[in-house]
């Protein structure tokens, strides 16, 4: 990490740290209002959570199966060396964010401890507790990411070598094992956390051990996502750029972008994806829970237990069993590819993956009303409370099934704007070849929004459907039951989660096999095709080995567009149980019916939605504004360095490689932390704002309507950006593969459209799902401090001063970063 750089962020930190104790220290403890204590357990559903401990253990074996069966396939040294470099940087950039997500657990740990300790009055050792819980969210954020990279960089040289074969279903299933190694022990990790919590801390600790868990998953998903973000794209344009600017081939060793853009495939395509699932399975099931807690059962106080325990139980089986039915599904899928494909000379990449992602959905489904029919059906005694309870199961199936039914149609709709064959990149790559790079982004650009509407449409759909469900019977037993359904279909969508990280890390593994290939120079190792014969025994095909990782290619960026939206889905619809989570909350600390004050007439409403739209469209701005500057810095070194003359050195330049890498990681941290603290700054600061005065409550709704509005315009923003990133993407690639126009002046518009959509698609869209849930979440404890009866005198007064703060790192975030341009 650049020294400067870290001594001005911990001095920022610092600083702010010791603002926020100075203001808050002066409040007097005061008891919650807001506890979520967990129930207790009956003996046959503790029994069902500890079966959900042996479920875990067996997943990570098999996690562990297919990690050590992807390790032990063999591939060339040349390649495996590239593989060992890009992973070697890999670690160095995980390191250094590392020691950066502990700067910000400090400012983070300052407002649990002040939330818990000073608000809530607990105790020295709770708040410990509790803080300990959100350093095990963080760590298992950063785990799953360590160890979602290690997978990518043994997969991506063993596919890379395994494309010399000629047998294109082997270079389907080292991605895809590799992916499902990561899917389940991502899921089966986060998992154990969460049983851990349920069964064995204390129940009147088990809420906040939820929540700070969930605090930390989301800091280290939201740093990790951003960061990767920004780095990833940095390399990528200053790698791609090159192939205009001299006219080199894709991946040209000479050209010192090429390992920091495979060591960014891994920032930002595993690091952040992993850790954003981690937290994404986290959070929402938080969300659920805190809702279950303060909703659930209390027309029925002699039953209220019951009813909690037995929907919370419910709700854990079924993540449980999506971990049996993706692995089942992946062995299913697996046998049917062998049959129909292992005798091809070609086949289409893409198809196995959508039937992995049917197969997976369809069968999720069913189980899900099996197995709720048993749990929760007739003759349980949760269906026994009321007249409608014997409805309770199948009501409940339908609407997680929405979600389900989800994540397995969002891809396709995705496809739709992204995929190879798809009429709009074919209208991209039509456009662009009368056109150039303008019209090539205008098309883009119109698949983007395009693709908005109709996902839009789809959700629409969808939560419709669960709406509707809702009102048989649900009302009985809690509150506001369609909100309870949105965030159930929010959890549906992740029914099928291995399954959807699966496919997810199926991308960067190809696109680094491609890389790997080139950086290899194995075509030009002296009789290398005689000592590939002698040592694996096979004669190598280098053409058709190209052609394979190309395609394999194409089929990975359609399967990475594809699971961006289900991610985003989830952060949107599960951010509304969170909200009004968050509503309950006002509802019991003031007294007051919310329909009251959360209405459109209230002004506070109207500008807590303005307040919302403007942090999207700012946070866009910042991101790519970070991507944008540390490209031109990339490229400006790239330019003077690369040597491409004959007496040059075919092979890559490793201290020309660091030098670009460094550059990559300086403005992706630097780029962070402005955009880090500007959210959080804005999170405390409106939630302040919003504090009732002189027994006015109406400023409350501005928070509200706030969070709204993150998750409405976070949404289409981040749904447009990825489809037409996505697009421009496989316009490329098209242009590449199939046309086989290297080189030309269509390939060079294709490439100035793919450099437009990098942040788009990989930066700026894919962050905005933990930053919608990082501010939700963050949004509850920001509110309950606001409003505490000791504290909210103070509050706008305090906000004030958090929203010059963010609008400090506002101005940094593109003022600090902007492209100057130099004296001559």
């Amino acid at each position: 990490m650049n020294f400067k750089f870290t001594k001005m962020a911990k001095a920022s930190l610092v600083s702010l740290i010791s603002l926020m104790i100075a203001i808050f220290l002066p409040c007097m403890a005061i008891a919650s209002e807001a506890d979520l204590v967990t129930p207790e357990f009956t003996s046959g559903q503790n029994n069902l959570l500890y079966a959900g401990f042996v479920v875990c253990f067996l997943g990570l074996l098999f996690g562990v199966y297919q990690f050590a069966r992807v390790k032990n396939l063999k591939a060339h040294k040349s390649m495996l060396d590239v593989a060992g470099t890009i992973y070697e940087t890999c670690k160095t950039y995980l390191t250094q964010q590392g020691k950066f997500l502990a700067i910000l657990f400090v400012f983070i740990g300052a407002c649990i401890a002040f939330y818990f300790g000073i608000l809530e009055g607990m105790g020295v050792g709770k708040v410990a507790f509790i803080l300990g819980w959100t350093v095990v969210g963080i760590l298992g954020s950063y785990g799953v990411a360590w160890y979602g990279i290690r997978m990518n960089t043994l997969a991506n040289s063993r596919m890379a070598f395994s494309a010399l074969e000629r047998k294109p279903l082997k270079l389907l299933n080292i991605p895809l094992d590799a992916g499902m190694s990561i899917g389940v022990v991502l899921i089966c990790v986060e998992l154990l956390m969460m049983l851990i919590i349920l069964c064995f801390v204390p129940n009147e600790l088990a809420g906040a051990s939820f929540i700070g868990f969930a605090v930390g998953e989301s800091l280290g998903a939201s740093a990790l996502r951003i960061a990767g973000g920004i780095f990833t794209k940095i390399a990528d344009i200053g790698s791609d750029l090159m192939k205009i600017v001299f006219k080199i081939k894709e991946d040209d060793p000479r050209n010192p972008g090429v390992i920091a853009d495979c060591t960014g495939d891994n920032a930002g395509d595993s690091v952040g994806p992993t850790a954003d699932g981690f937290e994404t399975y986290g959070v929402t099931g938080v969300a659920l829970i805190s809702f279950i807690l303060l909703a659930v059962g209390f027309a029925f106080p002699d039953k209220k237990e019951i009813i909690q325990g037995s929907l919370l139980v419910w709700i854990f089986v079924m993540r449980i069993l999506m971990v049996i039915t993706s692995v089942i599904s992946f062995f299913i899928n697996k046998a049917i590819s062998s049959a129909l494909y292992s005798k091809k000379d070609d086949f289409d990449f893409e198809q196995p993956l959508t039937n992995l992602v049917w197969i997976t959905s369809i069968l999720s489904i069913i189980v899900t009303f099996v197995v709720s029919y048993l749990m929760i059906g007739p003759g349980t005694e949760v269906a026994g409370i009321t007249a409608n309870s014997g409805k309770l199961w199948w009501v409940l199936s339908i609407i997680i099934s929405c979600g389900t039914l989800g994540a397995a149609l969002i891809p396709e709709f995705t496809k739709i704007f992204t995929s190879p064959k798809s009429a709009h990149v074919q209208e991209t790559v039509t456009s662009s070849r009368e056109g150039g790079a303008s019209l090539n982004i205008l098309a883009g650009l119109i698949a983007g929004n395009f693709s908005a509407f109709w996902k839009g449409m789809v959700f629409f759909g969808l939560m419709f459907l669960a709406y509707f469900v809702s009102n048989q019977g649900l009302a009985d037993i809690m509150i506001y039951p369609s909100i309870f359904a949105f965030g159930l279909v929010a959890f549906g969508f992740l029914g099928m989660g291995p399954v959807t990280i699966a496919v997810d890390s199926y991308g960067p593994v190809t696109d680094n096999a491609q890389s790997i290939y080139e950086l290899s120079l194995i075509e030009s190792i002296p009789n290398v095709d005689k000592q590939i014969e002698k040592d694996f025994g096979f004669k190598p095909d280098f053409d058709k080995a190209k052609y394979y990782l190309e395609a394999n290619d194409g089929a990975g960026n359609t399967f990475k567009a594809t699971a961006k939206p289900v991610l985003i889905g989830t952060a949107v619809v599960g951010a509304t149980t969170m909200i009004f989570s968050l509503i309950l909350v006002i509802k019991s600390a003031l007294g007051v019916e919310p329909e009251t004050i959360l209405n459109i007439l209230n002004p506070f409403t109207i500008l807590g939605f303005l307040c919302g739209g403007a942090v999207i469209f700012w946070f866009t701005g910042a991101s790519t504004q970070a991507v944008s500057t540390g490209a031109y810095r990339a490229v400006e070194y790239i330019k003077k360095n690369i040597k491409l003359d004959d007496k040059a050195s075919q092979s890559a330049a490793t201290e020309k490689s660091k030098e670009v890498v460094k550059i990559c990681t300086q403005y992706a941290q630097k780029g962070m932390f402005n955009i880090f603290i500007a959210i959080f700054s804005f999170a405390l600061a409106f939630a302040f704002i919003s504090a009732p005065q002189g027994g006015d409550n109406k400023p409350v709704a501005f928070f509200v309507a706030y969070l709204i509005s993150i998750a409405v315009f976070g949404l289409f923003q981040a749904i447009f950006m990825a489809n037409a990133g996505g697009c421009w993407d496989n316009a490329k690639k098209v242009v590449e593969v199939d046309l086989k126009e290297k080189g030309t002046e269509l390939h060079d518009a294709t490439v100035v459209g793919d450099t437009v959509g990098d942040p788009f698609k990989d930066t700026s869209s894919v962050a905005l799902n933990p930053i919608i849930k990082f501010t939700t979440l963050f949004g509850l404890l920001a509110m309950e401090i606001a409003i505490s009866d000791h504290f909210r005198d103070y509050a706008p007064k305090v906000g004030i001063v958090f929203l010059l703060i963010a609008l400090v790192f506002v101005w940094r975030s593109f003022y600090g970063m902007r492209i100057t341009a130099k004296k001559k």
